[in-house]
C-alpha cells in the first residue's frame, strides 16, 4: 500500500536535499551556497532568469555535474552521483526541455532504452516492450503509436514521449525542465493529471519553469534562484506573483551595460505585417528602424524565436515582410544573405557554427562567393577576413586556424557574430546572444550591440534575460502565447529602477490586461 504523501511528512527526510552547493565555471559562479530540500509527494518549482543557476542545480541532481562544494543527500544519506546513469539507478529521472530521443528509433525503443524487458531466456521481449510503451504513453495522454519513428513526431509529441520515458523509470524524483513550453492547452491539462498521479504515489516533481502560471497551476512550493543564490523559498499558497517577480529581478546590473543614449529613430528598414508561424505565432506586426535596438521579450514558448526565424526564412510563415518597403519572401536563410539581413541563432552549436572547422572557415561561410577565384577559395583573403574579425571582436585565439570547438562559449559566440559582420548587415536578429557565456564576454557583446546600433544597424534583440532587454533596448515588444501583447518606448536609464522590468513580466503573463494576481493564480490553479 502506497503511503499518502501527507502522512508523517514532517517526520520523513526529503527525497533529495542540496546542502550548501556551489559550482563555478571559469570566472562564473553558477551556484553559491545553495540549500534546498525536495519533499516526497511535492511539486517544487524552480524559477529564475536565464543564468540564475536552475539548470546547473538540476544537472548536479541528475549526475551530469558534480558540485565544487557542498553535498547532496538522498533520503537523508549523502550521495555523489558519478554519472547520469548512477542518478537514474538511484531513482532520479530528467525530462529536458530539448528532447534527447534518438530520431531513427521508434517511440517504444526510445521509451525503454537501457531497461528493456526480457523474456524467459533473457531475450528481448517485443510483446512486453509494446505493452509497456503503450501503458506509459496512455498515462501522458499522448495518443501516439509506439511503432512510430521519433523523427516523424512533432516537438510537442516528442516532449510527451520524454515525460513517458521518465515515468517508465519508476523514479522517486522527476526533474522537468520547461515541460509545457511546447505543449498545447489539452496536452498541458493532461500533464497536470500525470503530475497529480505522481504526487499520489509519493514522487517529488521538480518543475523548472519561466512560466509563473505553471507555478500557481502545478506547484506546492517555489524556490527562486538569482545569480546562483536562493532568494526565496516558500509554499506557493503563501506568496504572490509580485513577490516572485521581485525575487527574480531585484539586483543592480548597471556595471554590465554600456551607457544607453536613446537615439533619434532612423528610417524604417524592416517591417512585418500580420506575420504568422502556424501553431507558434499569430499575426505579429512591428517595424525595425535604422540605428535602433528593438527588444523582443516574453516567456519561453511565447513565439519570439519563431518570429525571428520566419523573417530570415528558417521556418514556413504567412504574412508580409518588407525590406526597405519592398516585399520579400525568403524560403531559406540563404535567400536573405545578399539582402543584408542576418540572424544569430539561439543554438550556436547546432545552427550557428561548424565546430570541427577552423575559425577562418566559419567566418567566411556567408562570404564564400566573394572569396572564390578560378573555382577555388582564396585562402589568403579568407584568413585576412577572419583576422579582421578576430581583432575587431577580440576573439581570444592564437590563430584563425584554431578549431571552433576548442574556443570558450563566449569566443564561439563572437565567431557566430563575426561571420555575419564580415559582410554588410543592415538588419541583425540576435536570439539569446549571451546564453552560456561568461560575464566578461557578455560585457563585450553588449558593447558591440550598442556600437552596431550607433553605426546604423537595425537590431532585433530576442532575450529571456529581462535586464538585457531593459538596458540595451530603445523600444520593447512583448509576446505572450504567440501574440504581440505590448509595445513600449524604453525611457529607463536607471539600473536600480525595476518598474519597466516588472511591467514586461506582467505583460508576458497577461497581467497588464487588467488581471489581478488572484485571477492569474486562479487561472493557473
Amino acid at each position: 500500500m502506497i503511503e499518502s504523501p501527507d502522512t508523517n511528512r514532517a517526520e520523513r527526510p526529503p527525497i533529495m536535499e542540496a546542502q550548501n552547493i556551489s559550482k563555478q565555471f571559469e570566472a562564473v559562479n553558477a551556484l553559491e551556497d545553495v540549500s534546498v530540500a525536495f519533499q516526497p509527494g511535492e511539486v517544487h518549482a524552480l524559477v529564475g532568469e536565464n543564468g540564475a543557476g536552475k539548470s546547473t542545480l538540476v544537472k548536479i541532481m541528475a549526475g551530469a555535474y558534480r558540485p565544487d562544494a557542498g553535498q547532496l543527500l538522498q533520503q537523508g544519506a549523502p550521495v555523489a552521483f558519478q554519472s547520469p546513469k548512477a542518478a537514474i539507478d538511484a531513482g532520479v529521472a530528467v525530462v529536458y526541455q530539448e528532447p534527447t530521443l534518438l530520431p531513427l528509433l521508434t517511440v517504444e525503443d526510445n521509451l525503454l532504452l537501457g531497461h528493456e524487458p526480457t523474456g524467459r531466456f533473457g531475450w528481448l521481449s517485443g510483446r512486453k516492450v509494446r505493452e509497456l510503451a503503450k501503458r506509459h504513453l496512455e498515462a501522458v495522454g499522448g495518443n501516439i503509436d509506439p511503432a512510430t519513428p521519433v523523427r516523424k513526431l512533432s516537438i510537442a509529441q516528442r516532449q510527451l514521449v520524454e515525460i513517458a520515458k521518465a515515468l517508465s523509470l519508476d523514479a522517486q524524483i522527476v526533474l522537468m525542465d520547461e515541460p509545457t513550453s511546447s505543449l498545447s492547452i489539452r496536452e498541458t491539462d493532461q500533464l497536470g493529471l500525470v503530475i497529480d498521479r505522481l504526487k499520489e504515489q509519493g514522487v517529488c516533481v521538480v518543475l523548472v519553469t519561466h512560466d509563473l502560471s505553471d507555478v500557481f497551476r502545478f506547484a506546492d512550493r517555489v524556490t527562486v534562484l538569482k545569480d546562483g543564490r536562493v532568494t526565496l523559498s516558500k509554499p506557493v499558497a503563501d506568496t504572490k506573483v509580485d513577490e516572485i517577480v521581485r525575487s527574480m529581478v531585484g539586483r543592480d546590473l548597471a556595471y554590465l551595460f554600456p551607457t544607453r543614449i536613446k537615439p533619434e529613430p532612423g528610417p524604417i528598414v524592416l517591417e512585418v505585417e500580420a506575420l504568422s508561424v502556424p501553431g507558434r505565432a499569430e499575426k505579429v506586426s512591428f517595424q525595425l528602424r535604422s540605428g535602433e535596438v528593438t527588444g523582443l521579450a516574453g516567456l519561453v514558448g511565447a513565439g519570439r524565436t519563431d518570429i525571428g526565424r520566419a523573417i530570415v526564412g528558417a521556418v514556413p510563415s504567412e504574412g508580409t515582410i518588407l525590406l526597405d518597403g519592398q516585399p520579400i519572401r525568403p524560403r531559406q536563410p540563404a535567400d536573405v544573405v545578399g539582402l543584408g539581413l542576418a540572424m544569430v541563432p539561439e543554438d550556436r552549436h547546432a545552427e550557428g557554427l561548424v565546430l570541427d572547422l577552423p575559425i577562418a572557415q566559419n567566418i567566411s561561410l556567408p562570404q564564400l562567393r566573394s572569396l572564390v577565384r578560378f573555382g577555388m577559395v582564396d585562402v589568403n583573403q579568407e584568413n585576412q577576413l577572419a583576422a579582421t574579425q578576430i581583432t575587431s571582436l577580440r576573439i581570444r585565439t592564437d590563430s584563425e586556424q584554431r578549431l571552433v570547438r576548442d574556443l570558450s562559449g563566449g569566443n564561439q559566440q563572437k565567431v557566430v557574430l563575426g561571420k555575419w559582420l564580415a559582410g554588410k548587415v543592415r538588419v541583425l536578429i540576435l536570439d539569446e546572444p549571451t546564453r552560456g557565456v561568461d560575464v566578461g564576454a557578455k560585457v563585450e557583446i553588449y558593447e558591440l550591440i550598442r556600437e552596431l546600433a550607433r553605426n546604423g544597424t537595425a537590431i532585433l534583440l530576442i532575450s529571456s534575460e529581462l535586464p538585457e532587454i531593459l538596458h540595451l533596448s530603445d523600444r520593447i515588444l512583448v509576446m505572450s502565447k504567440g501574440r504581440l501583447v505590448a509595445e513600449m518606448e524604453n525611457d529607463s536609464t536607471d539600473a536600480a529602477d525595476f518598474t519597466a522590468e516588472e511591467k514586461m513580466i506582467r505583460s508576458a503573463l497577461g497581467l497588464e490586461r487588467g488581471e489581478s494576481d488572484e485571477q492569474a493564480e486562479a487561472q493557473g490553479a
